[in-house]
């Protein structure tokens, strides 16, 4: 009776099981409708993944699905229809494609008989356009133009997981995929399953959940990287942007991005050439670089120059931009609200 309709746990629950899911429902607030099915996507997803279900893990997934979605398996996303079509016009325009081309493509009859036009005003939810966009691709030759092949929707469901980290680390889903793992991320099961693996299915160096919260929005290991952009900066005088990107994707050795440069200037210190460097900076996405001698050496400098030891985790300094939101946020202020979630969690 745990079980949703939407949850087949791939084993039979046992005792620990349902200890495991009780717990979970316990602390799920009341006002949230069948929370014993969301118990049991949460469970069957940290024993999917090996994950103790203890207090600390269940109370970081719960915190992020209530910051993220409320606790809806596909969250509606206020005045969608205007942010989808001022998508499309912005691909348009980019590509310049004119706008009368684009409206004689809307005009195309759908697969139910609305034009896509029709389809695309009464959008709702990221599942509702992901869904739109997919058939669009497949069906309109301006669709294949504007999104070169590319659905643009690509976070969804109840954790707000990226969909090309789902499809990524697929391969112990534990339910059948009936259509496609980008539609499983829009179901309550695979929404879980797959935001309990992004949140918790890594190491971190980190003592405070905050940081892996900030992680969450801003990418692995962020957290370390920004306060490793601080100890540089401090030692350079160079002004980084603590954004936790240490390494310019492919970008040639001898055009390197603004905090390599300013590691680099620290070379004679660290006893360190321009290529031990960047094959260190990129191990900036593992928790190996933790450990790396360019890290240690770093944050020696850095600790002696202060006189105390610094942080070895910042929360990123990054704004949010998302059509989706309508004001000025950040990593920071995601992330405390997370973590403030998480606190009154633990009390319940």
């Amino acid at each position: 009776m745990l079980v949703g309709c939407s949850s087949m746990p791939s084993a039979p629950a046992g005792p620990v099981a349902d200890v495991a899911r009780a717990d979970i429902a316990r602390r799920i607030p009341t006002r949230v409708d069948d929370r014993a099915g969301w118990a049991a996507d949460i469970q069957t997803a940290l024993a999917a993944q090996q994950l103790p279900a203890n207090p600390e893990n269940i109370c970081a997934v719960l915190a992020v699905i209530e910051q993220e979605s409320g606790y809806r398996a596909n969250p509606e996303v206020p005045d969608l229809p205007r942010i989808a079509r001022g998508e499309i016009d912005r691909r348009a325009a980019a590509l310049h494609v004119p706008k009368l081309l684009v409206d004689t493509g809307l005009k195309m009859k759908a697969s139910d008989g609305r034009s896509y036009g029709e389809r695309l005003a009464r959008v709702r939810s990221e599942r509702d356009l992901s869904e739109l966009y997919e058939e669009i691709i497949g069906r309109v030759p301006m669709g294949q133009r504007l999104f070169a092949g590319k659905n643009p929707v690509q976070t969804g469901g109840a954790m707000q997981v990226g969909i090309a980290f789902a499809q990524a680390n697929a391969q112990d889903y534990p339910y059948p995929v009936t259509r496609s793992i980008r539609d499983e991320v829009f179901t309550r099961r695979g929404g879980v399953y797959f935001g309990t693996a992004h949140l918790l299915g890594y190491q971190t160096p980190y003592t405070q959940k905050v940081h892996r919260f900030a992680d969450y929005n801003a990418g692995r290991y962020a957290s370390r990287n920004a306060a490793f952009q601080a100890a540089v900066a401090r030692l350079t005088g160079t002004p980084l942007a603590l954004d936790g990107d240490l390494l310019v994707p492919d970008a040639p050795i001898d055009k390197p991005g603004q905090t390599e440069r300013a590691v680099r200037s620290l070379a004679p210190q660290l006893g360190l050439d321009e290529r031990a460097i960047r094959r260190a900076l990129a191990q900036s996405d593992s928790l190996e670089f933790s450990d790396s001698p360019l890290h240690s050496q770093v944050f020696a400098l850095a600790d002696a120059r202060a006189g105390t030891t610094l942080p070895r985790a910042v929360i990123p300094g990054i704004r949010l931009d998302s059509p989706k939101i309508t004001r000025e946020l950040t990593t920071e202020w995601f992330a405390n609200r997370v973590d403030t979630r998480y606190r009154q969690c633990l009390q319940r």
